[in-house]
């Protein structure tokens, strides 16, 4: 049966680098075949761990390839005895398994960030809907979640409160939350101290939920994108539950891996918008409650118009607005508020509303009003009107479904279609990066 080990080993280094193969298959020895197990001999534990992410599958194909049967694969790991480094021991001995922990919440979730506490909106309501669910069937539905958005609109706070929810309803769950570059740091000081075997055991056994912020920062990591693929594997195999947080639509990551990609949508992709200007009012006033801040409704308006696209911009001028008031030790009132705002709002100069770009974009390219907000899919028509959707998006921070309403009646999908190809377009054309540069220095923007 070692005869089927040679054959099938022989085959895969015909194709693959000789470099890879001599580093990788050539030190495996096989021991024996037997009762549809194969016994494969190696040197070490990380040695194992390579194998077991990078080749496993390789080598099963083949064997079944060969066979037409399934082959489970053992190691036996050759670790160096304490008098030689190159002394192999004899009769090596499987590590013994593990116990698991139950009940671990790994990775600080803050207190205030639960879903009593997230104003909910046209502008994230999905993405709301879809972290309510995954508490309560944990693992089976909407698994992955994917919630992409800018920064400041609730991400985090939606990651921190799914995690809040499954610990309370599910106390014996153990709950991972993590940055993507805290999984890095702690996946590269593993490896730096052979204990990538620990690393792997906490992710892909000790781990019933990951909670995994800022996933775009993994990209262009190979060796960390490599142990996260394999990390998402055993989970989403396991029914565990990931969660994951990013600035970008998946398709539109530079350098991540296509089969990431891929995964990232077998689940469901949630956006979070900027919020309309009654979530906005709703948000500060609900901070100010939680804050016990008197906040006016005209002060509450006054903030919501002059800050559309961040919300923790808008909740940090709400706590400055009275921190300076319990300084002076006055009340907020509209035209207190305007003078402790007057730089950060830049109120000497009339802010440029959706109108404004309108107009400027009709000036720009000769055309009318209506005609933004027509029908018509001449190019000479729907690529100012893209223009002028993408700087309303990323001039004003106005919400996707504002604009869509704006430029006659359209869907939010298509409000983003518009920004992203405007977004592509003003790389690759001179005069389309042109038009929207002019046009930005024309409205302040």
């Amino acid at each position: 049966m070692l005869e089927l080990w040679d054959k099938a080993i022989t085959s895969i280094q015909n194709r693959m680098k000789s470099q890879n193969f001599d580093i990788w298959l050539r030190p495996i020895e096989c021991t024996s075949i037997a009762d549809s197990t194969v016994t494969l001999r190696v040197p070490n534990r990380f040695f194992q761990d390579y194998i077991d992410a990078n080749y496993l599958s390789i080598i099963r194909d083949q064997l079944h390839e060969l066979t037409g049967e399934d082959f489970a694969i053992d190691f036996l790991i050759s670790e160096p005895s304490a008098d030689s480094p190159t002394d192999v021991r004899k009769t090596p001995q499987p590590a013994p398994a593990q116990p698991r922990q139950t009940g671990i919440l790994a990775g600080q979730l803050n207190p205030r960030y639960r879903f009593e506490s997230f104003v909910v909106g046209p502008s994230n309501q999905l993405a709301h809907a879809a972290s309510m669910a995954v508490c309560s069937v944990t693992g089976r539905k909407y698994n992955p979640l994917f919630i992409y958005g800018g920064v400041g609109l609730g991400k985090t706070h939606l990651v921190h409160a799914i995690g809040h929810q499954i610990h309370a309803e599910h106390p014996e769950m153990n709950i991972f939350y993590v940055s993507s570059e805290q999984f890095m740091n702690e996946f590269i000081s593993c490896v730096r101290n052979q204990r990538q075997h620990d690393f792997q055991h906490r992710y892909r056994h000790d781990c019933d939920v990951l909670l995994m912020d800022d996933i775009q920062f993994i990209a262009g990591k190979d060796r960390t994108q490599d142990e996260f693929f394999h990390t998402f594997n055993s989970l989403y195999d396991q029914h565990k539950q990931i969660v994951v947080t990013c600035d970008k639509y998946p398709q539109e990551i530079d350098n991540l891996e296509e089969r990431l990609r891929s995964r990232f949508q077998w689940g469901l992709i949630a956006d979070i918008q900027a919020p309309e200007l009654e979530t906005r009012v709703a948000i500060v006033k609900k901070k100010a409650e939680a804050e016990h801040i008197p906040l006016p409704d005209d002060v509450a308006f006054f903030l919501a118009e002059n800050i559309r696209s961040n919300v923790r911009e808008l909740e940090g001028s709400l706590i400055r607005l009275a921190a300076q008031a319990s300084i002076e030790g006055r009340s907020i009132e509209l035209d207190f508020a305007r003078h402790v705002l007057r730089t950060v709002f830049n109120l000497s100069s009339p802010r440029a509303t959706i109108e404004d770009v309108q107009r400027a974009v009709c000036a720009y390219f000769n055309l009318r009003a209506g005609d933004l907000r027509g029908k018509s899919r001449q190019r000479s028509v729907t690529l100012p009107r893209m223009v002028g959707m993408y700087l309303c998006r990323t001039g004003l921070g106005a919400s996707l479904p504002e604009i869509g309403e704006r430029f006659g009646g359209r869907d939010h999908t298509t409000v983003m279609n518009a920004c992203r190809k405007i977004e592509r377009l003003a790389e690759a054309d001179l005069a389309v990066r042109s038009a929207v540069d002019t046009l930005r220095r024309k409205l302040a923007i």
